[in-house]
Order: structure tokens, then C-alpha cells, then sequence
């Protein structure tokens, strides 16, 4: 084969040269390790994972060409109880290809060490502690369990992942729920093939790559020996002392923010062949999506709807009109299994028929009918939250489909899978970034997923508290929006009695009687409203002639939620929102206010946060009107200080008694 030298440009985060300091093999576990208690860095640490390096090399061979192999190497040390659990590893791998061969993935040196009366004894993993499952029809999943293993040991093990599939490696992870000391990643690529390296996450990657020359040796077709030569790019990619990775409250997918790295194959440059563009543009996806027959076609089947639409328009007039009555029909109608998918796994006819299907059949029905009514509607691929954010272009970032209808200019958004569900009201795990709303002429057009719409909760209460300090009114509130559809969600289940003793306890030990609920069930484009009455001995504290009333009763929030330091991660609130709070309380005969918070104003520059609280008295009246605003769904790392600051204030605020003193 005749080669044909390449130039090629790399872009790296960062280019350094890798340290020659660092010599990490399998069986030199030392004393020094298993001696080891707890974790420099981290002594909270569970286990920490001493090394882990891999590399990423290819072979050749005349049948199938070149193929890929991702060999592993990790040692980890166990500190606790709570990290035995690391003596258990998954491999996944692919087995679902039309056209090429399945992946596999073998183990080997897999070796426990403990320290036994000073001596460092090795415990090998004989075949008993091997597995393999099959997951499901497109994956499989090889498994080890290390044997002898407790706290203080450490453990050791190699696998190989082989592929024929070479447009995406598997993403090689640098960061872990527990600390990492040291993590490299070698590729070693033939300049045949020219990849794009993407880091994520906010760990320093050091980098370095160097061009050299390449060889295999591989029988022909006439079972004789033969060789091809080539240069190759060799990258190495290295991160030390790496912290875990923790959850924080207020986050959408911890996965989004892992330090990693994959490569993506760009384009392939063969001696004697044209240059092949694998890069994926988002119209390429569109595309290729919509020419599948489990989604172009079925989306376009609309014959078996003609009776039902007739039937529930026949009195409709306006575009408003009929687009809600086709919402609720489909609501009521289909059934969600469960299963998520942008391609219909039974088809729509057959799904309509049963009244029950996946994400792709209730929404095709559902996009059928508007059409039918004359109605613009599309599909818009999404990846709920917990699947990632769909940076980059490629179908496989996509898990889910909703449809989106066109009235006046106007761009609703509906989900039909979800019985709470109202227009431009979706499911919480759906509200992540961007969709992609794709036509059948195969073009496409990005979808903003983040609500900008403030959701709010208004409450009122009406209270009384009388000479023996036990506090008595009437509590009213009002969810709207995704704030109606969370309690709903969340509640929907529930029956009245439980609700009521959870309520109960989360209103710190009040006593309800007569609740009334409206919309919970009904007309879910309503807010939801809740009434009852209380009483509680709780909220009111009784010191000589003198009471002390917390001013937001029984709302108040007793921790911060930001305690960190520092944070790099996004701050995620799912929607805006806002929380208003009207509390009018009468005091007993006989007593006046001595003292009571003074009104206060706490806002960021740009009022994307906001606390206010005003309070009045009049006689025996004190009104106290707070309101909370959160006015963005995300917010970047760079308001962590400030949101751990409001929250501390509101909190210092709510600990300003209200002081009745006996006359």
C-alpha cells in the first residue's frame, strides 16, 4: 500500500511536556499504599483510585480493515466499608451493529493486595469472579468481583475493549465520585484518520502530542505476511491529584460537568481515495432522522385519525380552539409506557389502537391530529436531563421527542405523554438547553428548552394568637404553572390523608383542618388552589410578659443550601420563580409591639435574585409582605457567592423576632 504523508494540525487545550516522573505499572503495589488510612487530599475519601491510565491504538487486518482497541489499567485503594463497593467493575459494550462485528472486552491481572503480618499477599481473580450479561439488545456488560477484598486493601485489574467501530472512542473519564492521584490517557492514531479530541469539565488537562512513525503486520488474502508503514499521531493527555466529584444541591446532571474525554472522528484521508467528511452538521442529523422509516413515515400516517377529529371539532372555530381540544383529547386518550425514543417502536397506528405507546408514538399522534386541523406542528428532539446536554451534532444525543405548534406566529410547546402537562408546560426532565425542531424538507432550527417564564406560589394567611401564645388562621395558597405542575406530579399519588400528615410535618407540627383543594385534578391550565384552617402550639414563644414570633411562621427556612466555599458548576432552579408570602396577624388583647423587622431589600445588580420584606403595623394588625424571586432557570458559577450571601441574609432576617410585650 502505497502511503501518503499527511499534514495534519492538532488543537489541544493545553501543550506540555508529560512528566517523566510518573512510572505506573500493574503488580508494584507497595507497602507504603496498603499502610496508607486515608486520603491525602480528601480524608472523607471512601477509596480513591491510585492510577489509571489507557491507551487507544489500532489494528490491521485484510478482512475487516482497521479496528480500534481500548486497553485499561486501574489500581485503587480501598479506605472505608462504604468503598468494598469499587471491588465491583462494569464494562459495557456494544453488540448492536448491523455491519460490523460486536465489541468485547476481556479481563485480565486482576490481583487484591493486603498487607498480612507485614507481608504484601496477592489474591488473583480466577474465573468465578468473571461475568457477562446482556443488557439489551444493543448492549452487553462484562463484570469483575474482586476477591478478598476489605478495608485497606488494594486492588488491581486490566481490560481491553476491541471494536470495529472507530467514529467515536468511549469516553476515557478523568474524574470520579472519589479522589483520582493520577489519570493518563494515551491515543496512538494512524494519519489516515483525523479526530477531534473534546474535553468537558474543570479539571487542568495536560497535553502533548508528536508525530511518528507507524507500523502493522498483518496476513494478506493469500495467508502470507505483509506489513504497511505510516506516521501516526501520538497524543497523551494526563491530570493529577483530581478531586471527586460531588453533588451539590441545585444541579441538573452532575454528568455534564465530569472531567473526561472523547474522541470524535472528523474525516478519514486514505493513499488513493477521496477524503470522507465524517463531520455532522445538525441539518445532516435532521436529515437522516426523518428518512428513517420509525419517524418519517409514521409521523405522516394520518387516515386512521379522520373519525375522532371529525368528531371533536365539529364545533371548534378558532386555530386556540381546536389545538387545545386536540391536546386534552390525546392526553386523555394514550397512555405513556414508560419508554422514552424519538422512533416509534410499534407504530402509531397500532399505538392509537391500544392507547398506549412510547414518547415518539403519543406525540406523532399528536402532531398528526394538529396538522389534520390545519394547524403548523413538528417534532423537536431532546435529551432529557439525565441523558446530557446535546452539544454537538449527532443523532445519540437525543432520547426524547415533543411536538411544537405554530398558532399566529406564536410557538407552543406540548408533551402529550404527561397527564399534568399544559401548553408551553413540559416535563421537569425536559427543560435541558436546546431542542431541535426538525421539518420533513429536512431542515432544522434550534429550540430554547429553558423556561423564561416565572412560575409563582402566592400564599395567604390570616392569623390570630391569642393570650396562651397558640397561633390559629387560615392558610390559602396558589401554585401557577410549573409550580402547579410539580405539585401535581408529586402529589398525584398521594391520597388525602397521607398528603395532609406530610403537609403537616413540613409545616413544622401545625394541626389542618377543613382542606379544600381545586384544580389538582380538573382544569390543569388552572392554578392549583389549596385552603384550610390550622392551629399550632409551635410558633410562638412565650418568655415572661413577652412573646417571639418568627415573621414567616412556619415557612422559614432554617438552612442555607449553599455551604461550599467555592462552586464551579452551574446553579440549576429548573424554571424562575417566585414566592409571595401575605401574612396578616392579629395579637391578643392586652398586648403591643415592641419590636418588629425592620423592611429590608436584598437584590443581585442585574435582579435575576431578589428578597424583599415590608411589615406594617396598624393597632393589633402587623402585616408582613415577603417576596422571594429567582428569576432565571440557570445561573453561572459566578453567582454562587452572591446566592450563598442572600440565602445566609434571608435566614439572619427570618431570626428578627416579632416582640409582643404585655401591657
Amino acid at each position: 500500500m502505497k502511503i501518503v504523508k499527511l499534514v495534519i494540525v492538532l488543537f489541544f487545550v493545553s501543550c506540555v511536556t508529560k512528566s517523566s516522573a510518573q512510572n505506573f505499572e500493574l503488580g508494584k503495589v507497595s507497602t507504603k499504599e496498603l499502610l496508607e488510612k486515608f486520603h491525602a487530599e480528601d480524608s472523607t475519601a471512601v477509596a480513591a483510585i491510585l492510577f489509571k491510565k489507557a491507551r487507544t491504538f489500532f489494528s490491521y487486518n485484510s478482512t475487516s480493515g482497521f479496528t480500534v482497541n481500548h486497553e485499561y489499567i486501574y489500581r485503587i485503594k480501598i479506605y472505608k466499608k462504604e468503598g468494598l463497593s469499587w471491588a465491583n467493575f462494569e464494562v459495557p459494550y456494544y453488540v448492536g451493529y448491523e455491519e460490523m462485528k460486536d465489541e468485547s472486552v476481556k479481563f485480565s491481572n486482576c490481583v487484591t493486595y493486603n498487607l498480612e503480618n507485614g507481608n504484601i499477599v496477592k489474591t488473583k481473580l480466577n474465573n468465578e469472579g468473571t461475568f457477562k450479561k446482556n443488557v439489551n439488545e444493543y448492549w452487553n456488560e462484562a463484570s469483575i468481583t474482586m476477591p478478598n477484598v476489605k478495608v485497606g486493601s488494594v486492588i488491581e485489574f486490566k481490560y481491553i475493549l476491541k471494536s470495529e467501530a472507530i467514529v467515536k472512542f468511549p469516553k476515557f473519564k478523568m474524574q470520579y465520585d472519589i479522589p483520582v492521584n493520577y489519570a493518563e490517557y494515551e491515543t496512538e492514531i494512524p494519519e489516515y484518520f483525523i479526530y477531534k479530541p473534546i474535553l468537558t469539565g474543570y479539571v487542568k488537562i495536560k497535553a502533548e502530542a508528536k508525530y511518528v512513525n507507524g507500523s502493522q503486520s498483518f496476513e494478506n488474502k493469500y495467508n502470507q505476511s505483509a506489513s504497511i508503514s505510516y506516521k501516526q499521531i501520538n497524543s497523551v493527555y494526563l491530570a493529577e491529584n483530581i478531586p471527586a466529584l460531588k453533588e451539590e444541591e441545585y444541579i441538573d446532571n452532575i454528568e455534564n460537568y465530569r472531567s473526561s474525554i472523547y474522541n470524535e472522528l472528523e474525516r478519514t484521508r486514505f493513499p488513493d481515495q477521496p477524503v470522507k467528511d465524517y463531520s455532522i452538521t445538525w441539518e445532516g442529523v435532521a436529515k437522516t432522522i426523518f428518512e428513517n422509516e420509525s419517524f418519517g413515515k409514521e409521523l405522516n400516517e394520518r387516515m386512521y385519525l379522520i373519525q375522532d377529529i371529525k368528531m371533536i371539532l365539529k364545533s371548534a372555530v378558532s386555530e386556540e380552539e381546536k389545538l387545545d381540544i386536540i391536546f386534552k383529547f390525546v392526553k386523555s386518550k394514550m397512555n405513556w409506557d414508560g419508554e422514552y425514543g424519538f422512533y416509534t417502536q410499534k407504530g402509531v397506528k397500532k399505538a392509537y389502537a391500544d392507547k398506549t405507546g412510547n414518547v415518539a408514538e403519543i406525540n406523532f399522534i399528536l402532531i398528526a391530529m394538529l396538522k389534520f386541523a390545519g394547524i403548523n406542528a413538528n417534532p423537536v428532539l431532546i435529551s432529557t436531563i439525565e441523558h446530557g446536554v446535546p452539544a454537538f451534532p449527532n443523532r445519540t444525543v437525543f432520547n426524547y421527542v415533543i411536538a411544537a405548534a405554530e398558532i399566529e406566529g406564536k410557538q407552543i410547546l406540548l408533551d402529550a405523554t404527561h397527564k399534568y402537562t399544559t401548553q408551553n408546560i413540559l416535563p421537569l426532565n425536559t427543560l435541558n438547553w436546546t431542542g431541535r425542531l426538525i421539518k420533513s424538507d429536512g431542515t432544522s432550527q434550534e429550540v430554547n428548552m429553558v423556561p423564561n417564564l416565572v412560575s409563582n406560589k402566592n400564599y395567604n394567611l390570616m392569623v390570630k394568637i391569642d393570650d396562651r401564645g397558640t397561633v390559629s388562621g387560615k392558610f390559602r395558597a396558589q401554585k401557577k404553572d410549573y409550580e402547579a405542575y410539580s405539585f401535581r406530579e408529586k402529589n398525584a399519588q398521594i391520597n388525602k390523608e397521607n398528603y395532609l400528615e406530610k403537609l403537616e410535618n413540613d409545616l413544622d407540627g401545625i394541626q389542618i383542618s377543613n382542606y379544600e383543594i381545586e384544580n389538582k385534578d380538573t382544569d390543569f391550565s388552572k392554578p392549583v388552589l389549596e385552603t384550610f384552617t390550622f392551629t399550632s402550639d409551635n410558633h410562638c414563644e412565650r418568655i415572661g410578659n413577652k412573646m417571639f414570633i418568627n415573621p414567616m411562621l412556619f415557612f422559614a427556612l432554617t438552612k442555607n443550601p449553599f455551604l461550599q466555599e467555592k462552586r464551579k458548576m452551574p446553579i440549576y432552579f429548573g424554571y424562575p420563580k417566585q414566592d409571595k408570602y401575605n401574612i396578616n396577624i392579629e395579637i391578643p388583647e392586652g398586648y403591643a409591639v415592641e419590636s418588629i423587622p425592620k423592611a429590608m431589600k436584598i437584590a443581585t445588580e442585574d435582579k435575576i435574585v431578589l428578597f424583599t420584606i415590608n411589615t406594617q403595623v396598624e393597632g393589633n394588625r402587623i402585616q408582613i409582605i415577603i417576596t422571594r424571586e429567582i428569576n432565571a432557570a440557570i445561573l453561572p458559577a459566578d453567582y454562587y457567592y452572591d446566592l450563598k450571601e442572600f440565602f445566609q441574609k434571608i435566614i439572619d432576617k427570618q431570626n428578627e423576632k416579632i416582640v409582643l410585650k404585655k401591657l
